[in-house]
C-alpha cells in the first residue's frame, strides 16, 4: 500500500494519524492551499476521542477554517475560538472567546458584538459527521492565534443563542482542539 502522507504538503504525520479511520481520508483531502495554511486543530471530545480535523487558512479577508468532525451529537452547536490554547476536560482551560484589543460584547445580535471569537452555530446531522467552511474575523494568525498561549477551537454542547453575555449561554463544552501553527 503506497504511503499516502508524503504526497501531503507540510501535514505533520502525527497529528493526522489520530484522526479516526472514517476521518482520515477525508482530513487527507481538505482543499485548503498548503501555502496560505498555517494552522491545525485536532479535535478531541471529553474522553481524549478524536473527533476531526480542523486547517486554518489566512486570506486577505480574514481567517478560514475548513473542518470535518464526526462523531458529534446530533444537533445544533455553538463552535467559538477560545483564548487560552489548552484542551484540559471539561475544556475550561480554553478560557474565554478570542477577543479583539478593544473591548466588545459577545454575540452577532448585540451593538458591541460580536467577539473576535464568535462563529455561527454548527448543526450536526444524525449520523454526527460535518464538512464545513467558515470565515472569520481574525486577521493576523501569528499575533491572535500564535501568541505566547495560543488558541483553541471549542465545540459546546447547545447553541449559541448570539446575545447572552459572556458566551451565548451554550452550555458544557464537548470538543476541543488547540491551535497549532503547522510546520512549513
Amino acid at each position: 500500500m503506497p504511503d499516502t502522507h508524503s504526497t501531503i504538503p507540510r501535514i505533520r504525520r502525527k497529528a493526522w494519524l489520530a484522526v479516526p479511520s472514517g476521518l482520515l481520508g477525508a482530513a487527507l483531502s481538505l482543499p485548503l492551499a498548503a501555502e496560505s495554511t498555517l494552522g491545525e486543530s485536532m479535535m478531541q471530545d471529553r474522553d481524549g476521542n478524536s473527533v476531526g480535523a480542523v486547517l486554518l487558512s489566512e486570506t486577505p479577508n480574514g481567517v478560514l477554517l475548513h473542518a470535518r468532525l464526526g462523531g458529534l451529537p446530533a444537533g445544533v452547536h455553538a463552535f467559538h475560538i477560545h483564548e487560552t490554547g489548552a484542551c484540559d476536560p471539561p475544556f475550561d482551560s480554553a478560557g474565554g472567546h478570542l477577543t479583539a484589543e478593544e473591548a466588545n460584547a459577545h454575540g452577532y445580535l448585540v451593538e458591541d458584538g460580536p467577539h473576535l471569537g464568535d462563529m455561527p452555530n454548527i448543526h450536526i446531522p444524525e449520523n454526527g459527521r460535518l464538512e464545513i467552511e467558515v470565515m472569520t474575523r481574525v486577521s493576523d494568525m501569528d499575533k491572535q492565534l500564535f501568541d505566547r498561549d495560543s488558541a483553541a477551537l471549542v465545540i459546546h454542547e447547545g447553541a449559541d443563542d448570539y446575545h447572552s453575555q459572556p458566551s451565548g449561554a451554550a452550555g458544557p463544552r464537548i470538543a476541543c482542539g488547540v491551535i497549532e501553527k503547522r510546520d512549513t
